[in-house]
């Protein structure tokens, strides 16, 4: 409790400059933490709605009743999203007449890679400002303790007999700016690294779905015209 009051009034006792780097260390660490509980919470529905929509898909469920379920349900995210625009698209088209199967499953793709686009900059969202605030807050830490000690060795130019007890109470406010620093930088790193795991093995995911749906349209836009 004494350590914690201790830091908290060198905090108070810093100069401007520091305690404006101190601020903006605090507000980027909330805005962080804020963000690595929103996407850690988006992620995990995420493959928890490619897992179950994938059983639903594999089970053999007729496709057109498949896509007015999911349109009912109206979620519109992960691989149902990519589903209902590549059926969406295959439907439209087939009711031209003389489209050839290859033109159908190729803009039925087409929707889907939009799609699929769609998905992953929704998922890779706010990513780069983890990345941002892993890799700047120590260097805005370090500016911080860097002129907190000028400051410190500034005050004892009219000093006669200058003693390292009058420099400490300096040194140790600027030293925690550079704590601050890491502080927000090290969850930081750590969420992108796994946030930005996830998201490639879910893009892997919806690309491999895509390819598999693609082929089940093929091989039904050439009973189509068999037909």
């Amino acid at each position: 409790m004494q350590s914690d009051l201790q830091i908290w009034q060198l905090m108070l006792d810093a100069s401007w400059v520091v305690k404006m780097v101190m601020i903006t260390l605090l507000i980027a660490s909330i805005w962080s933490w804020m963000i690595i509980f929103r996407k850690r919470q988006m992620l995990s529905f995420a493959e928890k709605g490619a897992v179950a929509f994938e059983e639903q898909f594999w089970s053999g469920t007729d496709l057109s009743r498949l896509y007015k379920e999911s349109i009912e349900n109206d979620t519109g995210e992960g691989l149902e999203q990519i589903f209902e625009a590549g059926f969406k698209e295959f439907a439209r088209m087939r009711k031209q007449s003389g489209m050839s199967p290859t033109v159908l499953v190729e803009a039925a793709q087409r929707a889907m890679r939009i799609a699929l686009v769609r998905e992953t900059d929704r998922l890779e969202h706010h990513l780069n400002f983890l990345a941002t605030v892993g890799s700047t807050s120590p260097y805005i830490g370090l500016f911080g303790t860097v002129w907190g000690i000028m400051t410190s060795f500034q005050q004892l130019a009219n000093v006669n007999q200058a003693t390292i007890a009058m420099v400490a109470p300096g040194i140790s406010e600027a030293l925690v700016a550079t704590a601050m620093g890491l502080f927000a930088a090290i969850p930081a790193v750590i969420a992108y690294n796994r946030y930005s795991n996830q998201v490639d093995r879910l893009e892997t995911r919806y690309d491999n779905f895509k390819e598999e749906f693609s082929s089940i349209l093929q091989r039904q836009a050439h009973i189509l015209l068999e037909g």
